[in-house]
């Protein structure tokens, strides 16, 4: 499939938060990518429930919610009623994964489980078959604007090659640094989403930005 793009609106300016969900929705993108921070997981505070509300009321694209979050069982039907369509988490924060993607599948929501850069994709070789979605941290989740980790690319790779050796449905997506100067490779290496937070709402023209990323 051609690939996706989400801006992620943690680097959207949130004194003209409407504004810049209504650029997304003229926009070339194709999902907004919501980061949930809580302080505890990830040494940041993001979104809250009345800008989930916000995002839900003016949003015409799908939200790809990420929870970077501990326990995140105890939110998944409240992020389904807020407009989610995929909600992800952590491997990290998860000690029965296999159980909260079930029970995030179970709202009708697609179900992802991102890994931090220095976790490898193997943990994930019981439950790829039942995933929607893998993210792929190419920076130390909590923060936006961070240099690319270069290593993302091979973990891609890899997982591109097992799910075409298995048959297996997931789309890869990847987050953190990504921009004009990675984004080729990271398509070739087989991803299908690219979220792009600085690269879009840092951009002296955001919506050229999204153009651009989205044609590489």
């Amino acid at each position: 499939m051609k690939h996706l793009l989400a801006p992620s609106l943690l680097a959207a300016d949130f004194g003209n938060l409407q504004r810049d969900i209504e650029m997304v929705n003229r926009g070339a993108a194709d999902w907004f990518h919501v980061d949930v921070m809580d302080g505890v997981f990830v040494p940041n505070i993001s979104f809250g429930t009345p800008v989930m509300e916000t995002l839900k009321k003016h949003a015409t694209k799908p939200l790809d919610v990420h929870l970077m979050i501990v326990d995140p069982d105890r939110y998944i039907q409240m992020f389904k009623d807020l407009g989610a369509e995929v909600l992800t988490v952590h491997y990290e924060a998860c000690n029965h994964l296999h159980r909260t993607v079930q029970a995030i599948q179970a709202t009708g929501m697609k179900a992802g489980v991102a890994l931090n850069p220095h976790t490898p994709v193997s943990v994930l070789e019981d439950i790829l078959p039942d995933l929607d979605l893998v993210l792929i941290m190419s920076v130390n989740p909590g923060f936006g604007g961070q240099k690319f980790i270069e290593r993302a690319l091979n973990k891609i790779s890899t997982l591109d090659q097992i799910r075409r050796e298995n048959d297996f449905k997931f789309v890869i997506e990847v987050d953190g640094g990504v921009g004009n100067g990675n984004a080729r490779s990271l398509v070739d290496a087989g991803c299908d989403v690219l979220v792009a937070g600085s690269s879009v709402f840092g951009a002296a023209d955001p919506v050229a930005a999204m153009e651009t990323l989205k044609s590489i």
